[in-house]
């Protein structure tokens, strides 16, 4: 991938950074003496440094590296903050943003400031006297501590501190891997994913470029600052296969100066203390991949600003009430018939209908930040299976609600691996059929109504429908008798059962069919759906339906008996009044005469159990909704209007009714479900 892609949110950062930098200079000059202020001004100068130096601006790293060197030799007691070195400092930050602005606005962010770099050089040697006193009377302990430093940066160091302040803990895990493990960068993909849910990595030994290429035996040291219990997370660790063993010990620091001391005693085992706050943003996370080259030329930059999740959820949340009373207010308009009350709630709904859009929108995230993570997991794997393999990827930009984003990962993960390891054949194979080498994998996204739409497609074998149909009958998900009736489609699907697997052998990368469960499930619980496709011998394609959003819904109010009903707009086709004279009859079931189709007719107060639905004995309300290439016409007694509903969950008591997704508090304060159309189109 291009680092012209990394651009914008270099330049975004690196503004924010100097912010800070301008900000807590200035308080620094105020408090000499507050070492807090010194070590936000370190962090940013480190952070403004790593980013720098990943995207190939070397005079921005140079410059941001002298001023840590200063600013380290502040925070140490080394040197004293004065009236001079404020000047550079602030003279620094200047240059900093120059530069930026030059990559900003199309340049190469270069820039002559071998002065200010002489300047912050000849403070740093300001305190060498005093460096130099303090190493010859710590001659007997310096050579220990200077090996336990070794293994911990200055900023590193300074976190440690910082967080143990704060009350948190550091521990260190060192995971021993089995000597035959296979995929060694998967397992500590894994160990950190766990991690990461548990608190800050601030380190890891080997670094990560290094894992991620393997450049390691059996072992590596990860760094983490938490306040869960480290026997806890050790645990969770420990359940990773292919681990042998899992070391865990507690990381104190007493100074910045004195090396830090690990504990290897046995883990302690102390109550969990409960996360009353997210963890700190502790260590700051920087693009991966180092840049060869500078970006394009891009003149035109978006103005961004980072909100806490929890805030947005907060608003979110406030809406939802704002739209149950905004129609409430509309059906006493209706019921009042004022000509300027209808005035003004009408322009109330098109303003809070705006507001609706921008407050989803804000929680909108493009799929490409879990995306972009395939391509070395695809490369990585090709090399662990000895094969030949591309990862295509299309629809990138398209966006979800940050609540799907987070969940959607760990499905796709499996999925790449699984038409990794048993869809893309071995290149001799695939010559042998007639293919390329070289097997593609397909990862797309795109929209369609209000749901999200991701496929990953292989040209690989394809799924034996007789060895999968075999399979289910052997483990009795499926009957004997009852094999021939099924189409294939139904029985490709029988891989998303518990424990279904068609594998002759059991493979730790993926099997198809293996944890397929999990991934189904994890799907649903965001309110999506999966099915597969496949073709032997041409490859599969699994298919998830994702909500675009997983709050506020556009749907159609209908009346069935006494009782209210809602169903999402996004899966009716339209609405129709019929009839009774059409209706048929084909296979025992009613159908009608749609534009040439023949539709089904399911009757929703006979799936419901409404008492006392009305019958009108010369027409019918219908709603035509479509589900992929199948119609259905729900035969309702009365439309009421669109509307847009805010969804309720059922709550863990009703976890498993039929056919109903939620629920709505309507502006009368009546309650209505709301249908899940999909359920109901076999």
């Amino acid at each position: 991938m291009e680092m012209s892609q990394y651009l914008e949110v270099f330049i975004e950062e690196s503004r924010e950074h100097i912010q800070s930098l301008n900000e807590n200079v200035l308080l620094l000059e105020k408090s000499p003496d507050d070492l807090q202020i010194v070590n936000e001004i370190f962090r940013s100068a480190h952070t403004l440094k790593g980013m720098s130096a990943t995207m190939g601006y070397e005079d921005l790293a140079n410059l941001t590296h002298k001023m840590e060197n200063v600013l380290d030799a502040i925070r140490n007691g080394k040197l004293s903050v004065t009236p001079d070195i404020i000047d550079v400092i602030f003279t620094a930050v200047d240059h900093l943003e120059a530069m930026v602005e030059s990559v900003a606005n199309g340049g190469d962010g270069k820039m002559d400031v071998s002065g200010t770099i002489a300047r912050l050089e000849a403070a740093e040697q300001g305190s060498a006297g005093e460096k130099k006193a303090e190493k010859e009377a710590s001659a007997a302990t310096a050579e220990k501590a200077e090996t336990e430093e070794d293994e911990f940066d200055q900023y590193e160091q300074a976190v440690i501190v910082q967080s143990e302040e704060q009350g948190y803990s550091c521990y260190q895990f060192t995971v021993i891997l089995r000597s035959d493990c296979l995929l060694k960068a998967a397992r500590v993909f894994m160990v950190f994913d766990i991690l990461e849910k548990c608190g800050e990595i601030i380190h890891s030994d080997p670094p990560a470029d290094q894992l991620e290429e393997e450049q390691f035996d059996n072992e590596f040291k990860v760094t983490l600052i938490s306040k869960e219990d480290r026997e806890e997370i050790r645990q969770k660790i420990c359940k990773v296969s292919e681990i042998e063993d899992v070391k865990a010990s507690t990381v104190t620091l007493s100074k910045p100066e004195s090396g830090q001391h690990l504990e290897t005693a046995e883990p302690e085992k102390p109550a969990a203390e409960e996360k009353k706050q997210a963890a700190p943003d502790i260590a700051e996370k920087q693009p991966q991949k180092p840049a060869k080259k500078h970006p394009q030329k891009q003149k035109h930059t978006t103005k961004t600003i980072r909100v806490n999740i929890e805030r947005l959820d907060n608003l979110l949340n406030l809406f939802e009430e704002l739209v149950i009373d905004r129609g409430r207010l509309e059906q006493i308009a209706k019921e009042v018939n004022h000509p300027e009350l209808n005035e003004t709630v009408e322009r109330m709904s098109r303003i809070s209908g705006d507001l609706q859009t921008i407050i989803l929108n804000m929680r909108m995230v493009p799929v490409e930040t879990v995306f972009n993570r395939f391509p070395r997991l695809v490369r990585q794997l090709a090399r662990e299976l000895h094969k030949k393999m591309d990862l295509d990827i299309i629809g990138a930009e398209t966006e979800l609600d940050r609540t799907v984003i987070d969940e959607i990962g760990d499905p796709l993960v499996h999925l790449i691996r699984n038409s990794c390891d048993h869809g893309i054949e071995q290149p001799e194979e695939r010559k042998r059929a007639g293919k390329p080498e070289t097997g593609t994998i397909t990862l797309k996204a795109y929209h369609s109504g209000n749901h999200v739409f991701i496929e990953i497609e292989d040209d690989g074998a394809g799924i034996n429908r007789e060895k999968v149909l075999e399979k289910a009958i052997e483990k009795g998900i499926v009957k004997k008798e009852e094999a021939g009736s099924l189409t294939d489609s139904q029985i490709y699907n029988l891989i998303f059962e518990s424990g279904f697997s068609t594998a002759d052998h059991v493979s730790d990368i993926s099997g198809r069919g293996v944890g397929l469960d999990v991934v189904k499930s994890t799907i649903q619980s965001l309110g999506g759906s999966i099915s597969v496709h496949s073709a032997e011998g041409r490859g599969s394609v699994f298919t998830i339906q994702l909500p675009l959003t997983l709050s506020i819904i556009s749907v159609m109010l209908v009346e069935i008996g006494t009782e209210k009903y809602a169903v999402p707009l996004s899966s009716i086709v339209e609405t129709a009044i019929i009839k009774k004279g059409e209706i048929l009859k084909a296979h025992h079931q009613k159908v009608i005469d749609f534009r040439g189709k023949v539709v089904p007719l399911v009757f929703l107060n006979e799936i419901f159990e409404v008492p006392d639905a009305k019958q009108n004995d010369e027409y019918v309300s219908v709603l035509i909704v479509r589900k992929g290439e199948k119609l259905a016409a729900f035969v309702v007694d009365a439309f009421i209007g669109q509307q847009e509903i805010v969804l309720k969950s059922l709550g863990n008591y009703l976890t498993n009714v039929f056919a109903i997704s939620g629920a709505t508090i309507l502006g009368n304060g009546q309650v209505a479900l709301i249908i899940d159309s999909n359920a109901l189109i076999k």
